[in-house]
């Protein structure tokens, strides 16, 4: 193979989400080795590299992630720590959840949440990052079944920010963010552990009920701090579409004309044009795993237990699979479906998501994306001057200024 650097750790750092694809191209492979804290690792790229990952046959998650980032984004037992007949029996329950009516219910109760809290931004500058996380904690929580009193909004709204802001830092903020990860999952299981016991009403066909009395496949009750673990990965992710209705956001002033098209009822292009936010935005750089037997590809001998890390940024940016994929082009997505495309747009994972890895949310990031940007495109706001470039070596990345919005 081509030369390349002995420890990533700190061109990782300093150049953030293009750093793999970047390395790929001087290379001219889709696969190098190299460290991360000195720790050997493989980088992978593009549709064939996603294809590879996410077949089910040769990675696990399992010890892939840092436990640093995985107990903020996953923890130890949920689904994608699970692999094989594990995985796709929980995964089954998630894709329960996501039926056109729950996402039409969900849809329903964000623009409910949004309306009430546009009441409170008349005549006032918001930050539309912190103003939407706390529309959609109300939301994930009434949709899950979850109950949230007041006084519970703003401190369930910050944890839920944490395990999402904290996973892409070290040190203290990091330990900050993993302490109260640990009091929210004890609040999870102590719902789990009411709604068994007969204490808390769960609403049939919600998560809270689903999880509080799912068996795994050998018949067994999840333990209750598990059912609170794929809880919380129903609502966290939830929490998590701010980051992309931000991007939407930016989206629609950048390019007035998606703006004007909407706001006049021109619906057309909606999913399209979220779909594009969806590829062109930076939402999580990548995601690791650990090789499960020793085989070859891309010129490259895997060995079992190898660590490897596949480039989510990179392969959506892939100019052999966008043409121009620099710019933001709505357009591409007329017609298109990630079933027929499954390792193309990879911003929440590749493959199939009946089987695989793939982020059985997926559905309700869009549902929720698609009613933010109508809402956006109709409402009445100014963007005062802000700073509004994305570092890209900002894990996760957002805008500097968080988009604020001047309401009249």
């Amino acid at each position: 193979m081509t030369a390349r650097p002995f420890d990533s750790t700190l061109p990782f750092l300093r150049e953030g989400y293009p750093f793999i694809s970047s390395r790929c191209a001087a290379l001219g492979t889709d696969v190098f080795r190299s460290r991360l804290a000195l720790r050997p690792v493989t980088f992978v790229r593009g549709a064939e590299a996603a294809a590879m990952f996410y077949d089910g046959e040769h990675f696990t998650r399992t010890a892939a992630m840092p436990p640093s980032v995985q107990h903020l984004l996953q923890d130890a037992g949920s689904v994608q720590a699970l692999d094989g007949a594990a995985h796709r029996h929980r995964k089954r329950a998630f894709l329960s959840l996501m039926t056109p009516a729950a996402m039409g219910r969900l849809g329903d109760l964000f623009e409910a949440e949004w309306r009430a809290a546009e009441a409170g931004w008349a005549g006032s500058r918001i930050v539309l990052h912190e103003a939407v996380r706390e529309v959609l904690t109300r939301t994930a929580c009434r949709w899950a079944g979850v109950p949230l009193r007041e006084s519970e909004v703003r401190a369930r709204t910050r944890e839920l920010g944490l395990m999402i802001d904290g996973a892409g830092r070290f040190g203290p903020s990091n330990w900050y963010a993993r302490a109260r990860r640990r009091r929210t999952e004890r609040w999870a299981a102590g719902l789990i552990e009411r709604i068994r016991a007969g204490q808390l009403l769960a609403v049939p066909g919600t998560a809270a009920q689903l999880f509080a009395h799912h068996v795994d496949e050998q018949g067994h009750r999840l333990p209750p701090e598990i059912a609170a673990v794929e809880l919380l990965n129903v609502l966290r992710p939830t929490v998590a579409v701010a980051r992309f209705v931000v991007f939407a956001a930016v989206a629609l002033h950048q390019h007035p004309r998606w703006r004007t098209a909407f706001a006049a009822g021109d619906e057309e292009d909606l999913e399209p044009f979220v779909q594009e936010v969806r590829r062109f935005y930076p939402f999580f750089p990548a995601v690791p795993g650990r090789t499960t037997r020793a085989f070859a590809w891309g010129g490259h001998r895997f060995r079992k237990g190898e660590w490897v890390i596949l480039d989510l940024y990179g392969t959506c940016h892939d100019p052999r699979l966008w043409t121009d994929p620099d710019s933001f082009q709505p357009e591409r997505f007329r017609g298109w479906s990630w079933q027929e495309h499954p390792n193309t747009l990879i911003a929440q994972g590749a493959g199939d998501q009946d089987r695989d890895h793939r982020c059985p949310g997926e559905g309700s990031t869009v549902e929720l994306l698609k009613r933010a940007v109508v809402l956006l495109a109709t409402s009445k706001h100014e963007v005062p001057p802000q700073d509004l470039s994305i570092a890209l070596n900002r894990f996760p990345a957002l805008p500097r200024s968080g988009f604020v919005l001047a309401r009249p």
